[in-house]
């Protein structure tokens, strides 16, 4: 069969499932489908999804693409899948899922996170040990939960694999994991890449947790080819390469050209990320910035925020408005709000480390409380938490000289604008708007090209592929830059005096 070379990219998200087709020869993605997830949820922190609907997802956004016009399915040379970080994935010793997974933003598991922390020695301590702190996002507190919460269903693990690593599991039978997804589990140590015996000891005291690990494997290695039962559905060659894939922000930092010191990040999705490739570990004493490996060979330093479209989503249902209405209405006002700050910890936050903190709209009066003010601080808030991840990076020596600015929020002008107003700092928006399907895509070139001995890195790779929108930049207005300063210095006050009132 003749025809381009095609690499497949599929992101699986808290939102949904994502697929991009790239056509190595055209230099551009060719297909994409989309299929949203369901979410479990409740006022005690629980954020669940069941694993086999991530499965289905696959299933349909693959058949969509292989069916679009130009995808010929059997040029397909390599698969590479994104996934959501810091999952619990629980598998019995038939590799069976044995309960619902629990995601990053779940916070139920807060007094896990503490107890593992208290018995590894403390955060600084753990922090030497790993060069995280135990999150309580982080997938750690999950396994403990689950042995604390459901001792029944504890008994009956067998294997834990991430989000990410499940995929590859269900693509290929195969149970491998590699270091930049590896690194937000708070079992990992960054610095030797290893899994951290302490700290699984500090989980599990008898010593067994090891026995369910995966294999670990380098981000230019695949996990394996996809099962001959899929390759027969899917009308794929049996030898389709699954590359290692990676965690979301990993893929999105190869999907961005963030693959080279100086270029930093911003993602503007559910929740907040902002990081930058360096090419030594980066940690953080404080346990701030997450010091994970990167899906290319070096480090990501990275700072998660837990809320950032999830205030504007919340604002548009309230407000019962779509994203145009919302857009168009913070279009209105006026840098500031009136003076209407939001402290937007609707999920608790994670930077700062507040799993227990409740969302605050402060400043209100008869005369600012508007749809405007109301739509264009939901903006603000959300960027000013991501400034305070950006203030950490900048603490360990990152300084940024561009912004990278991806995730649904992006898409706006507006947010655009106010971003590079808020950081004080160019922004300009990829043209692949789907940074970690894409990155995964990337990814999968990249490996697929090492196992046909053609050795090219992927920094080459990114240089060819990565394009920016020049249409879709912003630079920081000197005058609102200055006055966002003051209000961001109110955010941050207003922030530490109602951490008393959390619980």
């Amino acid at each position: 069969m003749t025809g381009n070379p095609l690499y497949m990219g599929i992101d699986s998200g808290t939102q949904g499932t994502k697929v991009v087709v790239l056509d190595r020869i055209l230099g551009k993605i060719i297909a994409e489908s989309y299929q949203p997830h369901d979410l479990v949820q409740d006022n005690t922190g629980t954020r669940e999804q069941d694993p086999a609907w991530w499965v289905s997802a696959c299933e349909m956004v693959i058949t969509t693409v292989l069916h679009q016009q130009g995808v010929i399915s059997g040029n397909i040379k390599a698969i590479g899948v994104s996934g959501q970080q810091h999952g619990f994935v629980a598998l019995d010793k038939a590799g069976r899922v044995i309960r619902p997974a629990k995601l990053w933003c779940d916070t139920a598991t807060a007094s896990q996170a503490e107890t593992i922390t208290r018995r590894a020695g403390g955060v600084a301590k753990v922090i030497n040990c790993i060069g995280n702190s135990v999150a309580a996002g982080f997938t750690a507190s999950k396994i403990l939960w689950l042995a604390e919460n459901e001792p029944e269903q504890y008994e009956r693990l067998s294997t834990i694999l991430l989000p990410h690593d499940y995929l590859n599991f269900w693509l290929t039978g195969e149970k491998k994991s590699e270091y930049g997804d590896a690194s937000g589990t708070a079992y990992f140590d960054v610095v030797n890449r290893s899994w951290s015996r302490e700290m699984l000891q500090a989980i599990e005291p008898n010593g067994t947790l090891a026995d369910c690990l995966p294999e670990l494997i380098g981000p230019h290695e695949p996990v394996g080819v996809v099962r001959p039962d899929l390759a027969a559905k899917f009308g794929l060659n049996k030898n389709v390469l699954v590359a290692s894939g990676g965690g979301d922000n990993m893929m999105a930092a190869i999907g961005t050209g963030n693959v080279r010191p100086g270029v930093v990040t911003a993602s503007l999705g559910t929740s907040g990320t902002i990081y930058a490739y360096s090419d030594q570990p980066v940690i953080d004493p404080l346990g701030e910035l997450a010091g994970f490996c990167s899906s290319t060979g070096g480090w990501l330093p990275l700072v998660c925020t837990m809320n950032v479209t999830v205030a504007t989503e919340l604002t548009k249902d309230l407000l019962q408005i779509d994203t145009a209405g919302l857009n168009n209405l913070a279009a209105k006002g006026v840098p500031g709000s009136d003076g209407m700050v939001l402290l937007p910890y609707f999920n608790g936050e994670r930077t700062p480390a507040l799993p227990s903190a409740s969302a605050t709209l402060h400043g209100i009066t008869a005369n600012n409380y508007t749809r405007v003010n109301l739509c264009r601080s939901a903006m603000e808030g959300a960027t000013f938490g991501l400034r305070y991840g950006m203030d950490v990076l900048i603490r360990q020596g990152i300084v940024p000289h561009e912004i990278r600015l991806v995730g649904g929020g992006a898409k706006s002008p507006l947010w655009r604008q106010i971003t590079a107003d808020i950081f004080n700092c160019p922004v300009v928006r990829p043209l692949a708007e789907e940074a970690g399907a894409f990155g995964a895509a990337l990814q999968a070139m990249w490996c697929h090209l090492r196992a046909n001995n053609e050795k090219v890195s992927i920094d080459e790779i990114t240089d060819r592929y990565v394009q920016l929108d020049a249409a879709g930049s912003a630079r920081p207005h000197p005058a609102t830059a200055g006055r966002y300063d003051e209000w961001y210095a109110r955010y941050l006050e207003l922030g530490r005096a109602l951490q008393r009132f959390y619980p």
